[in-house]
């Protein structure tokens, strides 16, 4: 290894300073990548825990009668879709009353949309969501409780 000529050293510095550098850079690219998923972790954990309020409280104010069981449905059936999980719970089957709430009423129009029917057709919709309001009341409830337990 001695009898390199002067340009066999020259290449084989070079070659060693390009490693260097490049294991530099792999080095800040790596690190950068942590702080990334770090952040990104971090308000994933923010963001869910806000879905979890929204879904706690939106469910004690079903639960006390502060709130529609179809709206709280509707609301709560979004929500519940949202979270970012490692494994996926299947909420469609675990709150089944919910669910089937939902499924009716998905259709129905609201807030700004209700006001483009005539108020015959809001009446007939709003029977209808209110006979499936007593028709899975002890179910929706149910799962409300349970829900309630889950998050808790």
């Amino acid at each position: 290894m001695t009898n390199l000529p002067w340009w066999g050293w020259a290449v084989l510095l070079i070659g060693v300073i390009i490693i260097a550098v490049l294991a530099f850079i792999a080095g800040r690219m790596l690190s950068r990548l942590q702080s990334q998923t770090q952040r990104r972790d971090e308000a994933i954990g923010k963001r869910n825990e806000r879905l979890h309020e929204s879904i706690v409280t939106i469910a004690k104010a079903m639960d006390q009668g502060q709130c529609p069981l179809s709206e709280g449905a509707l609301r709560l059936v979004v929500l519940l879709d949202l979270p970012v999980e490692p494994e996926k719970v299947d909420y469609a089957e675990r709150y089944s009353g919910l669910h089937t709430m939902y499924e009716r009423i998905k259709h129905m129009p609201t807030h700004e949309a209700r006001k483009q029917y005539p108020k015959a057709e809001i009446r007939k919709m709003d029977d209808e969501r209110e006979g499936y309001e007593k028709e899975l009341e002890d179910v929706i409830l149910s799962d409300v409780r349970q829900l309630l337990k889950d998050f808790s």
